[in-house]
């Protein structure tokens, strides 16, 4: 799905302006300790399966269906592995958005994981050890949903706001 609905109602209104964004991602394991990615159709780079909260939706049914959207592959959120502001992000046709992203760790339970959208290419399950070439963020996040606790960005003043970071 190229853009939802309310998100073209906003732009509609301000144009190619900043907009700050709900995102959630997804770091799907297998069974068999895999890890799903897919192929961009915008950017041809391998990245986690992402995309958008609508109005009304919870992170964790926005990440299942995102997943079923774009690759097939049916899953179960087990935690919350990051949250964090992404810098700002300029897409070819002049828009502007920040997204605060909640990633998930999530175990896949069904489906045949496939190109299922036109936002992507390919899809694919793959060996840690034997990932296609992808970006710090995606690697950076990867490990993250191995860690035993959710990372955050603390404030700049350096307070430990809560027992959540590792």
């Amino acid at each position: 799905m190229p853009i939802s609905p309310y998100i073209a109602a906003l732009r509609r209104d301000v144009g190619h302006g900043l907009l700050l964004l709900p995102g959630v991602t997804a770091v799907v394991f297998d069974d068999a300790g895999r890890l799903l990615l897919g192929q961009r159709a915008d950017n041809r780079e391998w990245s986690l399966i992402a995309g958008v909260m609508d109005p009304g939706e919870q992170p964790a049914e926005t990440v299942v269906r995102e997943v079923y959207e774009e690759t097939a592959v049916h899953v179960v959120p087990e935690r919350v592995t990051s949250v964090f502001t992404q810098p700002p992000s300029t897409y070819p046709n002049g828009d502007r958005c920040e997204y605060v992203d909640i990633s998930f760790r999530c175990r896949a339970t069904g489906g045949e994981a496939r190109v299922n959208d036109d936002e992507s290419l390919a899809v694919g399950w793959f060996t840690l050890d034997d990932l296609p070439p992808i970006g710090p963020l995606t690697r950076q996040r990867i490990e993250w949903a191995s860690a035993p606790a959710t990372w955050f960005q603390l404030p700049d003043d350096g307070h430990r706001p809560g027992p959540g970071r590792p």
